[in-house]
């Protein structure tokens, strides 16, 4: 059995409000459950405690967290230190805005109750670890297509 580390890929999305609920997980890496576990609770302690005049990506492990704070919702994606964090920042604001476009102002109660929807534009937007469309449009019509 022949095992390939891949570098320059996600390695985890999370989404998590001010009080560490995580609002959606999704992972492109193997662990365990008390490992997501524990992953889940070290972003959250990192990212909330940072102050809004530092940058938005920080190391961790061996890893790199981008984040971005949305009113009280933290979107957060773990990528190789070596990552363009630029671009990944801007993933997040472009999924951000398809969330917007789609649940008109998105919120917290949006990504609660329609969790379904959520993971499936991040399906369309991310695949295996890499960003797989950029196109709100086309996103957004995959995404209407069956709602």
């Amino acid at each position: 059995l022949l095992i390939i580390a891949c570098e320059n890929m996600i390695r985890f999305i999370l989404i998590q409000n001010r009080a560490g609920k995580t609002r959606l997980a999704k992972w492109y890496m193997q662990f365990d459950d008390e490992e997501k576990q524990k992953l889940i609770e070290e972003v959250h302690a990192l990212v909330t405690v940072r102050d809004v005049k530092h940058t938005n990506f920080v190391e961790f492990r061996t890893y790199k967290v981008v984040y971005r704070r949305y009113a009280g919702l933290y979107f957060c994606i773990c990528v190789d230190v070596m990552d363009n964090s630029l671009m990944y920042l801007e993933a997040i604001h472009n999924f951000v805005e398809v969330l917007n476009e789609l649940f008109q102002n998105v919120c917290e109660l949006d990504l609660v109750f329609n969790f379904y929807r959520v993971y499936s534009i991040v399906d369309e937007m991310f695949m295996a670890g890499e960003i797989r469309e950029t196109s709100q449009t086309k996103v957004l019509r995959q995404a209407t297509q069956f709602a």
